[in-house]
């Protein structure tokens, strides 16, 4: 009878760990709204409001990466990351999303690893792996210069 209540609890136990606190849940749909609305600043707050209501969900890590990520914040992501495979190292989410952040700063080698990890626990096929590997063979995104300092040329004076 003992080892029955063990087991039902430590089923309860992990079913809990799963779950998402409601409130948390309905903030998550709200930052899922404002991403496809392409207001990621919003979402982030969304998620962080969720994640101090429930910061055992690990998706709701996931998601704040994503949306750091979408606001050109990839060191941000990265940590939202790592705290999301600190917790489940087979997260094949967080490990490509990371993997997905590097290569976008630049650090291509490094995304290579995750692509190694990812293809020794998935496979080849797996949803992540392609879109990782596709991420590698894109590249880092290319810089975009938003302003020029122009010279003035030999002889030109500045008028006050």
């Amino acid at each position: 009878a003992l080892s029955l209540l063990v087991a039902v609890s430590a089923s309860v136990g992990s079913a809990q760990d799963n779950s998402v606190d409601p409130r948390a849940a309905v903030l998550m749909a709200q930052a899922d709204a404002a991403l496809e609305a392409g207001q990621p600043q919003r979402a982030v707050d969304a998620l962080e409001a969720a994640f101090a209501i429930d910061p055992r969900h690990t998706p709701i890590l996931i998601a704040l990466a994503e949306a750091a990520r979408r606001e050109g914040l990839q060191g941000k992501a990265i940590r939202y990351y790592r705290e999301a495979l600190d917790r489940d190292p087979r997260n094949l989410a967080a490990l490509a999303g990371e993997g997905e952040a590097m290569v976008e700063k630049g650090a291509v080698e490094k995304a290579k690893g995750n692509l190694a990890k990812l293809q020794s626990m998935c496979g080849q096929n797996c949803a992540e792996t392609e879109q990782l590997s596709a991420s590698i063979a894109a590249g880092p995104p290319k810089r975009v210069q938003t302003a020029e300092v122009v010279l003035p040329e030999d002889g030109a004076t500045q008028q006050n």
